[in-house]
């Protein structure tokens, strides 16, 4: 297959991993040019990983007729406006999550996709990995028999303790749903299907944050988005689950994804990693067992949903982390505070399909 034409938007502290599976892991792929702001981080980019090209702007970029795919890597706040821009350009997308910082931003890139008949899609890409890729098998092969709930939860203090710049996380478009919860409702959509309609409550505990990581030890930064955030969601099949993110917290362990069955449970290992430790629990053992792990990529593959889209550009198949899954997420996330808000239960209006469980390759880096 030729290999497809990848252009990087915005090179921070997520991309050296992009950079590097996409130039050596997927063999299907190629990082034909980038651009940041900041003209060094180009330049180490370009001598580390080989890139043939850099721009001047994200307009030089856009404008580049042999790039296919544009990889956004902006900020989240930024995610509309430049996955917009690069729509209108007639580049397909590939956005780190979230989608948009709103819902009514977000069905405008997909509506926009559409009429353009461009592909779009995003992060998270873990649930591709061999841990929740096993999970789902298991849960599909009747493993926990009916599927009747789920726990989701991401418990830090928030990262001002080790990111070099971490005011984004507490902009519009930031907090710990919007951050960490693509993860934990990816996995669990993936996993259940989609979600019906849900309540939430969310808070702010605190009007300010003091960054101590360097560079910006000491800086106080403006908490703008609500940091402790709890869902309780009604899926499609009946189960009720429950999600809460939170910055504000002390705690020794950061996540926790079980799913309740009518004949077990399963404990999921950490949906920001590719792979873990699954443990499950059957009345006939009275205790977790592990489980192996049946697919491939438990190592960290971020880049998978990208090299999976690409594949589905040259064949034609749907790519498993599209927009009809980052809009769903996306109307999850939003609702929540929406509920929170206004004090209902929300409806929701995006309806959601679980595109086909992976596939084992021979050949290690091509997907299916």
């Amino acid at each position: 297959m030729e290999k497809v034409r990848i252009g990087i938007l915005g090179l921070g502290a997520i991309s050296g991993i992009y950079l590097k599976n996409l130039t050596t892991l997927f063999k299907e792929t190629q990082v034909l040019g980038i651009y940041d702001l900041i003209p060094e981080k180009m330049e180490q980019a370009q001598k580390e990983y080989g890139i043939e090209r850099t721009y001047s702007s994200m307009e030089e970029l856009l404008q580049d007729p042999d790039i296919e795919i544009v990889l956004n890597l902006t900020r989240p706040f930024e995610h509309y406006a430049t996955t917009k821009a690069a729509l209108l350009a007639g580049k397909h997308v590939y956005s780190e999550k979230p989608l948009a910082a709103t819902f009514e931003e977000g069905k405008e890139l997909a509506a926009l996709a559409r009429e353009k008949g461009l592909m779009l899609g995003g992060a998270p890409d873990t649930f591709l990995g061999a841990a929740i890729q096993t999970c789902r098998k298991l849960i599909d092969d009747g493993f926990i028999g009916r599927p009747i709930g789920a726990t989701a939860q991401m418990i830090c203090r928030g990262h001002e303790s080790w990111h070099p710049s971490p005011e984004f996380y507490y902009q519009h478009g930031g907090g710990p749903m919007m951050d960490m919860g693509p993860y934990y409702l990816t996995a669990l959509v993936n996993l259940l299907g989609g979600v019906k309609g849900l309540t939430g409550l969310a808070a702010k505990s605190f009007e300010q944050r003091v960054i101590t990581s360097a560079p910006k030890a000491g800086t106080l930064v403006p908490v703008e988005v609500p940091t402790h955030v709890n869902g309780i969601l009604r899926f499609e099949n009946g189960a009720v689950g429950t999600i809460t993110t939170t910055f504000d917290v002390y705690y020794d362990r950061q996540d926790k994804l079980e799913i309740y069955g009518s004949e077990g449970t399963l404990r999921v290992p950490d949906p920001n990693g590719f792979g873990g430790s699954i443990t499950l629990l059957r009345p006939e053992d009275g205790s977790f067992r592990e489980m192996p792990l049946l697919f491939d990529y438990s190592e960290n593959s971020r880049g998978l949903g990208l090299a999976d889209m690409a594949k589905a550009l040259r064949t034609g198949r749907a790519a498993r982390a599209d927009v009809q899954q980052t809009l769903h997420v996306l109307e999850i996330m939003t609702a929540i505070e929406t509920s929170s808000r206004e004090g209902r239960y929300v409806e929701l209006s995006t309806a959601y399909e679980r595109r086909p469980a992976m596939a084992h390759n021979p050949v290690r880096g091509i997907l299916d």
